[in-house]
């Protein structure tokens, strides 16, 4: 068993949401009065402050308070209005950094809904693939700018009916953010669809590949070799695909690993520096300086703010 398989998992992992822990009284809509979409409301302090993680898809508005957000490996600053869809499994947690002593009645708006039924759902209903894309989008975070207001109203309009008024509320608030272009990921990256569509299954399976095996050395040439390509013209669909360079790609693929690790566990840098596959713990700084804006070090150290 290599280093990696035998790392220390520390009690910093993200809690597990369940279904019987969505207590009304913390601000989930009560039992049998939903259907497919749950909202919720609460305010701070709450117990639904800490962070964790669940099996739904999660559009989360902010109304009150500022502090930092915490999205998988994503870490940023939130204030009134900071909207983000998050997918399924993807650790989130939003810390205020100020609250006055009575706290605040209602910091967060937010509506879960599941991945299965939609899914299959648009095999039938060709209308419903428009949100595809935005489901794969989720899995990595996206926060959506100059949204908040037109996204407010209709999540109230959700809470406000039932029925098939509320599913079509629902289905407008996707189409909503499915189209909406002023949006940023907060974690990885996601491919972008274009018209070779081979090329395109050829570079998702590289990107399955590396994903697998980011902690090992590979060259360029030699990626390009397994799906038939020549070197340029990989080169070009990868960045078309991908939205960066190759090597860029792996650097933020590892960085994003080294940011697991550092949050989870409690491996030295240097450890985890050469686990995901940088040679020297040098350019591991510097390309994690590049991505992240701090070191890998202070970047630990904000991390724990995630708990509150």
């Amino acid at each position: 068993m290599g280093q990696l398989a035998r790392q220390k998992i520390s009690p910093r992992s993200p809690e597990l949401e369940r279904d019987f822990q969505r207590d009304p009284v913390l601000g989930y809509e009560p039992e049998g009065s939903f259907g497919y979409i749950r909202c919720l409301e609460h305010g701070a302090p709450n117990q639904l402050i800490r962070w964790h993680y669940h099996e739904e898809y999660e559009l989360h508005l902010i109304v009150e308070t500022t502090g930092k957000v915490f999205v998988g490996d994503y870490i940023g600053r939130f204030e009134p209005g900071h909207l983000v869809l998050t997918g399924p499994r993807l650790p989130h947690n939003w810390i205020s950094s100020e609250l006055p002593e009575e706290g605040v009645l209602v910091r967060d708006i937010a509506l879960q809904f599941s991945d299965g039924p939609l899914r299959q759902a648009s095999e039938y209903l060709p209308e419903l693939r428009e949100a595809l894309s935005l489901l794969e989008r989720a899995r990595h975070g996206i926060e959506f700018m100059g949204l908040s207001e037109q996204a407010y109203e209709r999540i109230m309009k959700i809470r406000q009916s039932s029925g098939l008024q509320r599913f079509s509320e629902f289905a407008a608030l996707l189409s909503l953010l499915a189209r909406h272009q002023d949006y940023r990921l907060l974690s990885n990256v996601q491919l972008q669809s274009f018209e070779d569509d081979a090329s395109l299954r050829q570079i998702s399976e590289v990107v399955d590949y590396i994903t697998a095996n980011y902690a090992n050395q590979f060259a360029l040439i030699d990626i390009a070799k397994r799906v038939g390509m020549s070197e340029s013209r990989f080169s070009r669909y990868f960045r078309r695909a991908t939205g960066n360079t190759f090597t860029d790609f792996v650097n933020r693929l590892r960085v994003n690993r080294a940011c697991q690790l550092l949050m989870e566990t409690d491996q030295y840098v240097s450890t985890i520096c050469y686990n995901v596959g940088f040679n020297n713990i040098a350019n591991f700084n510097r390309r994690f300086m590049e991505l992240k804006g701090l070191t890998p070090s202070d970047f630990r150290k904000q991390g724990e703010a995630r708990y509150g």
